[in-house]
């Protein structure tokens, strides 16, 4: 049995804090910046950064709201989020199997 090659995956969803993140809001709506916080274990000014670059990549969208007088962060993966996830998944799964391809869906 040959060994698949090494899938060429998205770098920027494979850093782990940022696959924390986008694994999270994958199978969410959408989730505020203290829920992924806890989620994640990341500090606020680390999860703001890696929010933050997700954000510049088209992935993630970051509203700015208010609960009542509270300020509110609320984020969701944006559609071209959803698609990379799912590639990147598609990517691993199949480097991942016996025989490297990809599973059916």
């Amino acid at each position: 049995m040959s060994t698949p090659a090494y899938p060429d995956i998205d770098r920027l969803i494979h850093a782990p804090a940022r696959l924390k993140i986008v694994t999270a809001l994958n199978l969410l709506k959408e989730a505020d910046f203290l829920y992924l916080r806890n989620l994640t274990g990341l500090t606020k000014g680390n999860l703001s950064t890696h929010l933050s670059r997700l954000e510049q990549a088209g992935y993630v969208k970051i509203e700015k709201t208010y609960r009542g007088r509270m300020p509110l962060t609320l984020c969701s993966l944006t559609p071209a989020g959803r698609a990379a996830f799912t590639a990147y998944r598609r990517a691993m799964v199949a480097f991942l199997s016996s025989d490297g391809t990809p599973p059916e869906e």
